[in-house]
This record gives C-alpha cells, sequence and structure tokens, in this order.
C-alpha cells in the first residue's frame, strides 16, 4: 500500500527513536565511563559486561521478533502497544543500570551484569516492534525515505541532547553515583513521553494476506533470515557501520578529558559534530530522490572514511579535530538513516520472496547484527584500554594516548571502509527492482525462480 503519510506521522514516528536515543544512548556513550572511573571497574571488566550481555541481547531479539510475529493485531495494531508498555519498563531499568549498590568489587560487577542483562531484554521489546512499525506504515519509496530521515533526526537529537546535557547534570553533584542517577532518570522520563507521542500519533496500515498465526520455529527463522539476501547484506554492512559509531561515541569523553585534558569539551564537540548531522540528514530524502538509496548511502561512507582518515593523520588540534570529527559524523549519519529505509525493503522482499510477511524476525534479525556490533565495540574499546595501560582519573601514558586516538579515528575509518564494499558490491535490491517486487506484491504475486535478486 503506498500511502502518503502526514508530516504529524512523519514527526511522530521520528520521535519513536527520540525517546529511544534518550535511554540508548546513555549505555553507548557512558556507562562504560561509569563503571572505570566512578565504580572502580577495571576497562578490561567493564568491557566483558559489554561484549556478554550484547551478545545476550542480540538472541533476545530474536525471541523477541518470534513473539510479536505470533501476536494478533489489536485495537491499537500489532507493535505500537507492546512498544509503549515496555518502554516504561525500560525506563525503569535505566536508571538501575546507572544506580550502583555499594557492594565489594566482585558484588559490583555481578550487579553490572544482572542490570544492563534485564536492560537489554527490555529493549528488545521496545525496539524490534518500534522499527517493525516503520514498515507497516507505508510502501511508498519516498514516504520511507522520509520516514528513515525523521527517525535518524529523532536518533541524532536525542545523541545531540543526551551527550551534551548528561555530563553537566552529573556535574552539577558533588557526589557522581548520585549524578548519574539523577541524569539516567531525567533523561529517561523524556524518553517514554517520546515514545507516547509515538504510540498516539501513527498508524499501521500494510496487512500481511490472511494466514494462520503460530509462533515461528527455528527453520522458519533460518528460512526468513538466510533466503533474504538484502538482509544479509544489510547485517554485514551494520557490523562494521554500527561498531564504528559506538566506539565513537563511547571514546567521546575520554578523548577530550584526557587527550585535550577538559572533559567539558565533550559537551561542545558534540554540540558541532551531532548538530551538524542533524542538518545534514535533511537533505538525505531528496538524495535518496536523486540518485538512490545505495548510491547516497556510498556517498555518505566515502566522506566519513577521509574526515576520519584525515583525523588519525593530522595532529590533535581542538579545532580541527572538532571540525573533522563533525564531517565524518554527518557522512556516517546518512547512510545510517538510510539503513532503516533498506530494512523495511528488505521486509517486503522477505514477504516476496518465502510468501510470509515476518516483519519482527526480520527486524530482530537485522537488530541480531547491531548487538553483534555493540559488543564488537565494547570489546575492541575495552582491550584497547586495558592493553594500553589506562589507568582512572590519572595522567595517561603516551601509548594509552595513542590508543585513544586511534579508537576514535582509525578503526571508523576502516570499519566504514569494509561497510561501503558489501553495500556497494554485494547489496542487489535496487529501487526500481524494490517497486517490482510491490507491484507483485499488491497483485497477490510471489517470487519464481527465474526472477530472483542475486
Amino acid at each position: 500500500m503506498k500511502n502518503k503519510l502526514t508530516l504529524k506521522e512523519k514527526i511522530s514516528y521520528g520521535f519513536g527513536d527520540f525517546g529511544n536515543g534518550f535511554m540508548f544512548d546513555l549505555g553507548q556513550a557512558f556507562l562504560m565511563k561509569f563503571y572505570t572511573d566512578v565504580c572502580g571497574i577495571g576497562a578490561a571488566l567493564a568491557a566483558g559486561v559489554f561484549t556478554f550481555t550484547k551478545i545476550f541481547d542480540a538472541f533476545m531479539d530474536t525471541v523477541a521478533g518470534s513473539a510479536i510475529d505470533a501476536k494478533k493485531p489489536g485495537k491499537n495494531g500489532k507493535f505500537r502497544s507492546i512498544m509503549m508498555i515496555s518502554s516504561i519498563i525500560l525506563a525503569v531499568l535505566t536508571v538501575f543500570t546507572f544506580w550502583m549498590p555499594n557492594f565489594s568489587k566482585d558484588g559490583m560487577l555481578i550487579y553490572a551484569y544482572a542490570s544492563y542483562m534485564m536492560w537489554g531484554v527490555l529493549y528488545s521489546f521496545t525496539n524490534v516492534p518500534y522499527g517493525s512499525l516503520g514498515s507497516v506504515m507505508t510502501q511508498d519509496v519516498q514516504e520511507r525515505s522520509q520516514l528513515a530521515s525523521f527517525r535518524q533526526a529523532g536518533s541524532l537529537g536525542a545523541l545531540l541532547i543526551t551527550n551534551i546535557a548528561f555530563i553537566p547534570i552529573v556535574r552539577s553533584f558533588s557526589n557522581p553515583r548520585v549524578g548519574y542517577v539523577v541524569a539516567a532518570a531525567v533523561m529517561s522520563v523524556v524518553g517514554v513521553v517520546s515514545f507516547y507521542i509515538c504510540f498516539k500519533n501513527t498508524r499501521e496500515v500494510i496487512q500481511p494476506a490472511a494466514r494462520k498465526v503460530e509462533k515461528a520455529s527455528a527453520k522458519d527463522y533460518a528460512k526468513v533470515v538466510l533466503g533474504n539476501k538484502p538482509l544479509l547484506c544489510l547485517i554485514l554492512m551494520t557490523v562494521f557501520t554500527i561498531s564504528a559509531s559506538n566506539i565513537k561515541n563511547g571514546m567521546m569523553v575520554y578523548f577530550c578529558q584526557y587527550y585535550l585534558g577538559n572533559v567539558t569539551f565533550t559537551s561542545y564537540i558534540n554540540f558541532v559534530m551531532i548538530g551538524s548531522s542533524i542538518i545534514g540528514i535533511t537533505f538525505m530524502p531528496k538524495l535518496v530522490k536523486k540518485y538512490g538509496k545505495k548510491k547516497t548511502a556510498i556517498i555518505g561512507f566515502t566522506i566519513s572514511i577521509i574526515a576520519d582518515a584525515l583525523n588519525f593523520i593530522l595532529p590533535v588540534n581542538i579545532f580541527t579535530f572538532a571540525i573533522l570529527v563533525s564531517i565524518g559524523f554527518l557522512g556516517m549519519s546518512i547512510p545510517n538513516g538510510i539503513t532503516w529505509a533498506f530494512v523495511s525493503d528488505a521486509i517486503d522482499y522477505g514477504e516476496w520472496h518465502t510468501g510470509q510477511r515476518k516483519e519482527g524476525i526480520t527486524y530482530a534479525a537485522f537488530n541480531f547484527s547491531r548487538k553483534i556490533a555493540q559488543s564488537v565495540a565494547a570489546g575492541v574499546s575495552g582491550s584497547v584500554l586495558a592493553l594500553t595501560g589506562y589507568v582512572a582519573n590519572a595522567q595517561q601514558s603516551a601509548k594509552t594516548l595513542a590508543g585513544i586516538k586511534g579508537l576514535m579515528t582509525l578503526y571508523p575509518a576502516v570499519a566504514i571502509g569494509i561497510a561501503a564494499l558489501v553495500i556497494g558490491v554485494l547489496y542487489k535490491l535496487s529501487d526500481k527492482k524494490y517497486n517490482e517486487i510491490i507491484a507483485d506484491l499488491q497483485a497477490g504475486k510471489f517470487e519464481s525462480s527465474a526472477n530472483s535478486v542475486s
């Protein structure tokens, strides 16, 4: 159904990722710092928390996707009510991840694992239905690119505000343990309100053909995922893009405090970096209309690679660093935004290819790659900090500073380069082919062996 969406619906959909970011971004940007510098957990042990729990979360996404696909649509549709209820519980658990009891070192480590794993379960039951929602709002290519743009704007808006406001709120309290809890609580309230706006003002209009609704088996999951070549390309690409983005976000506070010498620079640089990206992604629908989704993504990747490589090569200066990191983040935000349109296309391709529409499983499989990427980012960051001799709240050695700079600049450049190759060479679902698939679906036709996407 190529229905046109109202501006209110598009903005409200973007508010979902705005709310998502107010709870998700805190863990990616500040939780490692909280563990290492406030709780006194070693960098390698803290990295282990992220690495293990993100792998656990990745499997929870598949559970959430299967459960949601088995759910019959109700008064509020299939996805919106689950998203709303789960977001409230997620907000409470977000606060608890930043509240550390006065346990022994071993006790704090156990609590960190337990609280973040519980958070991950609720995040799956919030994010999977939200991500699936976009695929049932419209099947129009341009409308989907605009939805992706609003979603990316919401994500970047949350990233901007949390990265600017979080540290000042924490520093306004003499006891950082109190500051972190208060900051997390403030952000979580905003997150729930934003999800409510999304819940209240969006509609689910795309319905699969009537069929018996049943819980998916492992065989069904394998069929949906492994038979979806566009989805497999997106999964591979995402491992590199999200790990690059998360390392850059997580290392910014370390880079500003220990390399630039002032932790408050974090807010200023994030303001320039994320603010410019929010402005830049407003051009994304126009670029997609002119060049198509695939070429636009490659353009963004190329900009990001060049900027990050220059930042690695050039001597560190706060002004050149801020300019180049902003250009790099702008470049990366464009394909990251288009990815959401790619995923919705992959859902429709999966229905055309298999005759079954599995939004939850498809989105969960994609989200699996994001969790693996987050696990990789945490493992790489923590390992590099530990191997280069990082010591919390102390003057760092030249070796440690070089490691922090490499994580901020070199790793993203290399990872994004690999992602560009994946999407440029392996991804074959063009906008033209997608429109043909939608025409087939609307006519009740499905793929024959002669017209598959190679």
